[in-house]
């Protein structure tokens, strides 16, 4: 960490919607009234090199889809993130600008908690003997790109097989990615500090297969026992690689976590309840009257 007395900051607002430039020229005078808080960097239509610039911390403007941008871009070299929620739902992204503003001391005096977050790796081996590696921190999933259709997707974990799963594809996702994909195929919400994967079946052909949750510190191996049509291995909805018979996927946590800066008065249930809606059951009294 840098050992000046200033934070060197970097601020990630790439985005081609207004509202996101217009919630950057509402917050770049808080900033500089704090001489605390140093900006070194702005990336509004290029990125920029948070390692060479030597950034201590990244000020990130958008959503969830900025966040996971931003753990791309930072590969190896993971900062604290602190994320600004302005698209829709946010589970990662839940503060507002008007929560940093308030905050600005907490930030100037570094008195905020760094969450670790689960980040994985996936290895796509070929057929051929070549290799892909890509880092995520949602999901990885495995379907159909064009003209779904039923495929079989086969699991191992720490080289012993689990089962072949039959529908419309798998996921394999970190306790970050739960509230994502996972949870909209019926996976479980796993709280986003925990070391662990979910596998989550997409319409699984036979119902007793159901979404199973195993440790982080496992070996995942993904493959196709039959020669199937536009299978595609998709992480984080954004990278899109072929996945054919003979070519194995193996996916296991990576060696950085996705650092988010936390506020004294987080918390991820309460987050949970805004963006789900969880207003508590309603009275029984509702159905006989």
């Amino acid at each position: 960490m840098n050992t000046t007395t200033t934070i060197r900051t970097i601020v990630l607002a790439r985005s081609p919607h207004e509202h996101v430039r217009q919630a950057w020229e509402r917050l770049q005078p808080c900033l500089a009234s704090r001489p605390e808080i140093e900006i070194v960097g702005v990336a509004m239509t290029e990125d920029v090199d948070h390692a060479q610039l030597d950034a201590e911390l990244a000020i990130v403007l958008g959503g969830d889809g900025s966040i996971l941008r931003a753990c791309r871009q930072f590969g190896n070299h993971q900062i604290p993130i602190l994320p600004i929620n302005l698209g829709r739902l946010g589970f990662l992204a839940d503060l507002t600008l008007e929560d940093l503003q308030r905050n600005l001391d907490l930030v100037a005096n570094r008195k905020y908690a760094i969450a670790e977050m689960l980040m994985f790796e996936a290895t796509i081996q070929r057929a051929d003997g070549s290799e892909e590696h890509h880092l995520g921190l949602n999901e990885l999933a495995v379907r159909v790109g064009k003209s779904p259709h039923m495929f079989d997707v086969e699991l191992a974990i720490n080289g012993e097989a689990v089962t072949t799963y039959s529908g419309d594809g798998l996921i394999i996702a970190t306790p970050i990615g739960s509230t994502a994909h996972s949870l909209s195929a019926g996976g479980p919400i796993l709280k986003q500090t925990m070391r662990a994967f979910v596998i989550t079946p997409i319409c699984p052909h036979t119902l007793t297969i159901r979404p199973i949750v195993d440790r982080a510190d496992c070996t995942y191996q993904l493959s196709l026992p039959q020669e199937e049509e536009n299978v595609l291995a998709v992480i984080d909805g954004h990278i899109h690689r072929p996945f054919q018979q003979g070519d194995s996927i193996i996916f296991r946590q990576a060696s950085v976590n996705c650092q988010l800066i936390r506020f004294p008065d987080h918390s991820y249930y309460e987050t949970l309840h805004r963006k789900l809606g969880w207003d508590g059951q309603l009275s029984y009294k509702t159905y006989i009257e």
